[in-house]
């Protein structure tokens, strides 16, 4: 719509203006993305979800792939901040299987898609999505870092033998998190996974010094 304010062309968007609380439509949105994967959910089923408009999701995001990097920083920021309050453990083992076993009980959490967000999603894609799953590559890239980044202190605080090779058992504890993430979407139970986990920690407590 086109009025004139003094002497001034002044264009104005159509339809009514955004009113939604940001948290909570990107809290629905993060939702449908975990449940349905990037590809899966379609603008309907986020705006279905959200209770907002296709106009309003464009306006406030942009676009599908923006929303979703949104979602993604909420998901991290709401629910997978649990292992970067773990990794501050002052024993790096305790640190370790915590991570591990909050994992466990995130991914199997009741009332929500279960496996996690991050961990396997967009990792194949259409061609046109490749900077979606670069993205999403690059937050596990991160999360690997503080693992990497937690064991090199814990070698250098004497915790674990100084031959341990901190990018290999941080992959490690990775490919855990991955593996049980899967695991879970396929039906796992809490009980399972912990003893998964179990398994996981007996193994870095063998690099204990």
């Amino acid at each position: 719509m086109i009025t004139v304010e003094n002497n001034k062309t002044v264009s104005r968007p159509r339809g009514r203006p955004r009113a939604f609380d940001r948290d909570e439509v990107l809290e629905k949105a993060a939702e449908t993305f975990w449940r349905l994967g990037y590809e899966g959910a379609s603008i309907s089923d986020l705006t279905a979800a959200m209770g907002i408009t296709p106009q309003s999701l464009y306006a406030a995001f942009t676009s599908k792939a923006d929303l979703y990097r949104e979602a993604l920083a909420w998901y991290q920021a709401h629910i997978g901040a649990s292992t970067a309050r773990a990794l501050e453990e002052s024993d790096v083992v305790s640190a370790l299987a915590r991570v591990l076993r909050e994992s466990a009980r995130e991914f199997t959490r009741p009332g929500r898609p279960h496996g996690c967000m991050v961990s396997t999603a967009v990792l194949t894609c259409a061609v046109e999505n490749e900077p979606v799953a670069h993205h999403v590559s690059s937050l596990r890239g991160e999360t690997l870092d503080a693992l990497k980044a937690r064991i090199e202190l814990g070698v250098a605080e004497g915790q674990l033998k100084g031959a341990s090779n901190a990018a290999a058992l941080a992959r490690f504890v990775g490919a855990m998190i991955q593996g049980m993430s899967v695991q879970a979407q396929d039906g796992a139970s809490r009980a399972t996974l912990l003893e998964v986990a179990d398994i996981a920690i007996a193994e870095i407590e063998r690099h204990r010094l």
